[in-house]
């Protein structure tokens, strides 16, 4: 198991850009970051989660339709971090965002094994 902590939410007006971290912390004895995938989702209020992007260990990459084209994911297997690059943000893209570890080192559509606490952002003038 692992504990994995977001941040780098905050507001933006639309237009702009943040990036989210998600590091891999108090992780038990011979967890190795860079063996998973990653993932990224979001939740609005009153609406389901959902899957915005993915990496796996290979470097393989899937992105929701609503971001594809501005938003990147990506990882620093050294550092045990996971990132998203979020570009030309809408009020739509506003949520509370989560990372989470996948069960194997592919993409796939089993449900991740750890979950950070999320990281607002928000999209607004």
């Amino acid at each position: 198991q692992v504990q994995l902590v977001e941040s780098g939410g905050a507001l933006v007006q639309p237009g702009g850009s943040l990036r989210l971290s998600c590091a891999a912390t108090k992780f038990t004895s011979g967890f190795t970051f860079s063996n998973y995938a990653m993932y990224w989702y979001r939740q609005s209020p009153g609406k389901e989660r959902e899957l915005v992007a993915c990496l796996s260990a290979f470097g393989h990459t899937n992105y929701a339709d609503s971001v594809l084209g501005r938003f990147r994911i990506s990882r620093d297997n050294v550092k045990r971090t996971l990132y998203l690059q979020m570009n030309m943000l809408k009020p739509e893209d506003t949520a509370v965002y989560y990372c989470a570890k996948g069960v194997t080192s592919l993409i796939t559509d089993q449900q991740p094994s750890d979950w950070g606490q999320g990281t607002q952002v928000t999209v607004s003038s």
